[in-house]
């Protein structure tokens, strides 16, 4: 079942979804990544940061294209918080201090460790719990769990 959300009388879309941290290069686009994958048909997602990094973490990108088969350098990169739509639901990723504020209907913190540096396996860990809270948010848009209006 989709939730949609009125914009202007007949029209109707997706949440919008935003996955935000400070760099906008690790765990804020592998959620991105995933949320386009698995829950593609619940909201639209998104990531950006408040700093750019040149690039998106390469570690995250061969480990997503591995793990998922999804080359997350074709369709995304680096963004600001200001090249961002409106946004329905921001999700902090953890960022350890202050993360950046997006205006949002709904806002919450996931509170992920940054995996950047760190072997395959403790990224693969956070790969885990960010593919199982994209699942989870995606339940609860479903369910009207997030209030949305």
């Amino acid at each position: 079942m989709k939730i949609l959300i009125p914009v202007e009388e007949g029209d109707l879309l997706l949440p919008k979804v935003a996955f935000i941290c400070v760099h906008n290069s690790c765990r804020s686009q592998i959620a991105e990544a995933l949320g386009k994958h698995l829950a593609a048909e619940v909201f639209d997602s998104y990531s950006a940061g408040t700093e750019l990094k040149s690039q998106i973490n390469q570690d995250a990108v061969r480990l997503i294209k591995e793990l998922y088969a999804i080359d997350m350098e074709k369709s995304q990169y680096p963004k600001l918080i200001t090249d961002l739509p409106d946004i329905d639901i921001a999700v902090k990723m953890g960022c350890n201090v202050v993360c950046p504020y997006l205006a949002a209907k709904h806002t919450e913190d996931w509170g992920l460790e940054d995996p950047t540096g760190k072997s395959d396996q403790e990224f693969k860990v956070v790969i885990a719990q960010i593919e199982s809270k994209i699942k989870t948010l995606a339940d609860r848009i479903n369910n009207k769990i997030i209030e949305l209006r």
